[in-house]
Formats: structure tokens, C-alpha cells, sequence
């Protein structure tokens, strides 16, 4: 059976005689950020043509909701597989292989006739998508040294609440002079193309014909020690993840914690529009202030655990610093209900998915530190699952407070959901081959 690496591209040294690209790791990160806008992108075309297509094809508010379950259920349950596809393939194919599944997918919802096809076809797109997730980290773990990691998974993050803010206005502009089905053809285009850069320029550092020897030994040397070795555990992978407390901490914590994160996306507009009584035009106008907080929360939050790794400090326990600051700021959030004006409620919700953020990223980063190369895909897939339960739970109950009292329990129950995490998060100890 080849392995990860020999599927990845296998051994591509050419004797020097390619030219060298210098900080090739960044352009990587680059590519990620890419692959991460579009993910968004062929993810929420779908809401923001909604009202579009349930009145091409005849599908009421109800029958959507079948829609967009089908598509949270299909993401959710892939997350279980997407980490050992992961790890099975290696990086680059693996990837090639999940951007591939999804942009077909999104390119045949151009095909749905009804509300079957529809649900079907989001449903093939819920498959696909989770492997962004994946394939991401394991790349961060194969090209960046601990004190850079925290910054390298902020970057491609911060693709995710970019391609949140432009998508609304880009699908809404090709949707007024095309047809829905085109925009659908569109978006799902601009993965396959992505591809082609992917697979010329991705290849395990030690097998890349274009880095530098400068750039490898820093990689390597920064490495050195750390438990991410390029070894399989010895008692197999199942049982070294699945016995390890630090998988099931850093589970619980993404199912309980990321539910905020999922109020921003899913909730927060409409609360602009129930509870401030703000036209469609006035939340167009702040809403988007919330996803830069987030954008910001995502690089500086991996920057500043970086940082604290330079002045000395155990890449794990930087992490595990960076999310005490995250769960301080996180308890204002029952000020935005009781905020006198929108702009003030904005505001403080600014400072919820700036600190979420940072904290997603830095519990993102533990993993990278804390197992082997080998295993990070697998773990990510587990951990992220938990993300898709709490989220799929938190919408139905978020959905209930609403309608059977008001936003104020919601916004009371957030501002603790993270401290109360960061005391079992805490728990977690720095592997004893930690590098500097």
C-alpha cells in the first residue's frame, strides 16, 4: 500500500537544478485562504438565493428547512471520515480530491428540479465541504513551525468570514443579471480552477523541488523535538486518539463553545432586523463590522500566541493564554441585548466574534502541537464533528428561545459557555518534547 507521501507526489528533487522560491510556506497559506473563501462562497449561495429558488421550484419556508438539514446532517457526519481520508491520502491529493467533490456538487445544484434534487444535491455539497478543515491544519503541521502555526491557521480562518462578507453582494449582483442556475455554475467553477494551482505547487517540504535550503532548515530545526513527528503511533491511530483526554476536551469544547460562532452566521441579521427593528439597507450598512472583528480575531489571536512562543513560552500553554483573554471578553455578551443603541450592540458583538475567534484558533493550533503528523487530519475530523453537533443542536434551541421569549437568554447563556470551557481547556499539559 503507498503511502501518505508517495500519494502526495512522491519524491521530487530534481538536483538542484530548479529554481528556488524563497517563504514558499506563505504562498501555501495563500492558496489555503483561497480554498477557504470559496468554501463560503459555495456555501451560502444557496440562503442568499433562497427566496429565489423556492419560488422557481415551488418549495415552501418548511420544505428549505429539509434542505438545509440535509446539508448540515451530510456535513456533520463527514467530518468523522474527512480527517482519515485525510490522513489516508496525504495533503495535496486529498484535498484536490475534496475541492473536486464539492464544486461539482454545487455546480449540479444548477440541475435541481424540485425539492428532492435540491436536498440531494446539498447534501453531496455537506460531504465534500468538511475536508477544507482537514487537509488545511495537515498542511499547517507539514510547513510550519510551532511559533508560526498559530498565524498560518488565523490566515486561511479569516478566508471563511471574508468569503461570509463578500459573498452577499457578489451572488446578488450576478443573480440580477443571470439566472440562478448560472450563479451556481460560477461558484462552482472557481474550485476546479483552484485546483490547478494546488496540485503544481503543494509537496511535502522535504520533497519539494522548488525550497529553499534556508527554508527547510528553519522549518526543520524549529521542529525539532516536537511530538508531531512523521511516525504512525505505535499503538495504532484509533487508540492512541481515542485514548487520549486531550481529544475528548478539545471535542466537548468546540460542541459547546462554537454554537457563538453559529449565532454570528445564522442569527445575528435577523436580530438586527426583530429585535432593532433595522431595515434590510441599515444591516448591510453595520453587520459587517461583526465579520472583521472575526477576520481580525483570527490572525491576531494566531499572531499573539506566536509571539508569546518567541518571548519563551510552551506553544501549548501560549494557546491555552490566548483563550483565558477570549473567555474575559466573552461574558460581555448580555450587554448586547441590554445595548441603548444598534451601533453599541454591534459594537459589542464585535468584541464576542473577535475574541470566539481567537479562541477557535488557538484550540485549532493544540491539536497541531499536540499530535503526531500522522494523525492531525483524523483529529481534526473528530473534534470539528463536535462543532457540527453543537451547532446543529444550538440552532433548534437558539430557534425555541426566540420564539418562546426573547434574545435575552441567549446572549446570557454565550457570555458563559466559553469560561466555563477554558476550566476543563486549562487541564490540558504541554507534551514534555515541547520545542521552543
Amino acid at each position: 500500500m503507498p503511502s501518505a507521501e508517495a500519494r502526495d507526489g512522491g519524491t521530487l528533487h530534481t538536483g538542484g537544478a530548479a529554481r528556488k522560491w524563497s517563504n514558499l510556506r506563505w504562498l501555501i497559506i495563500g492558496l489555503l485562504f483561497l480554498s477557504t473563501v470559496i468554501n463560503y462562497m459555495d456555501r451560502q449561495n444557496l440562503s442568499i438565493l433562497a427566496r429565489t429558488i423556492q419560488n422557481d421550484l415551488n418549495i415552501s419556508d418548511l420544505e428549505y428547512s429539509y434542505v438545509v438539514q440535509c446539508f448540515l446532517l451530510a456535513y456533520t457526519l463527514a467530518y468523522l471520515f474527512a480527517g482519515r481520508v485525510t490522513d489516508y491520502l496525504g495533503t495535496r491529493a486529498s484535498m484536490a480530491v475534496f475541492i473536486v467533490w464539492w464544486s461539482i456538487a454545487d455546480m449540479m445544484t444548477s440541475l435541481s428540479r424540485g425539492l428532492f434534487s435540491l436536498g440531494f444535491f446539498r447534501f453531496l455539497l455537506g460531504i465534500g465541504e468538511p475536508g477544507n478543515y482537514t487537509a488545511a491544519p495537515k498542511a499547517v503541521s507539514e510547513w510550519f513551525p510551532p511559533k508560526e502555526r498559530g498565524l498560518a491557521l488565523g490566515i486561511y480562518t479569516a478566508g471563511a468570514t471574508l468569503g461570509a462578507a463578500i459573498a452577499p453582494p457578489l451572488i446578488a449582483y450576478m443573480a440580477s443579471y443571470f439566472h440562478w442556475r448560472t450563479v451556481f455554475l460560477f461558484t462552482g467553477s472557481l474550485g476546479l480552477i483552484w485546483v490547478i494551482p494546488w496540485l503544481l505547487v503543494y509537496r511535502r517540504p522535504e520533497e519539494h523541488p522548488r525550497i529553499s535550503e534556508r527554508e527547510l532548515h528553519y522549518i526543520r530545526s524549529s521542529s525539532a523535538g516536537a511530538p508531531d513527528s512523521d511516525e504512525l503511533p505505535a499503538e495504532g491511530r484509533w487508540n492512541h486518539i481515542l485514548r487520549r483526554r486531550e481529544t475528548w476536551i478539545l471535542m466537548i469544547a468546540r460542541m459547546l463553545t462554537d454554537p457563538v460562532w453559529y449565532f454570528y452566521l445564522f442569527w445575528f441579521p435577523k436580530y438586527l432586523t426583530d429585535a432593532r427593528q433595522l431595515s434590510l439597507g441599515e444591516v448591510g450598512r453595520i453587520a459587517w463590522i461583526v465579520y472583521l472583528a472575526a477576520d481580525l480575531g483570527c490572525i491576531l489571536g494566531g499572531y499573539l500566541s506566536g509571539l508569546l512562543i518567541k518571548r519563551g513560552v510552551v506553544p501549548v500553554r501560549s494557546r491555552i493564554w490566548v483563550m483565558a483573554m477570549a473567555a474575559v471578553l466573552l461574558p460581555l455578551s448580555p450587554l448586547m441585548n441590554m445595548a441603548p443603541t444598534p451601533l453599541l450592540a454591534v459594537a459589542i458583538g464585535s468584541v464576542a466574534a473577535f475574541a470566539h475567534m481567537s479562541w477557535l484558533i488557538s484550540l485549532s493550533t493544540i491539536i497541531v502541537d499536540i499530535y503526531p503528523k500522522p494523525v492531525v487530519g483524523t483529529v481534526f475530523g473528530l473534534v470539528a464533528a463536535g462543532s457540527g453537533f453543537g451547532g446543529m443542536i444550538s440552532t433548534n434551541l437558539v430557534g425555541r428561545a426566540v420564539t418562546s421569549y426573547s434574545y435575552a437568554p441567549v446572549f446570557i447563556v454565550m457570555g458563559f459557555l466559553h469560561p466555563l470551557m477554558y476550566l476543563l481547556v486549562r487541564t490540558i499539559r504541554a507534551p514534555k518534547a515541547s520545542p521552543a
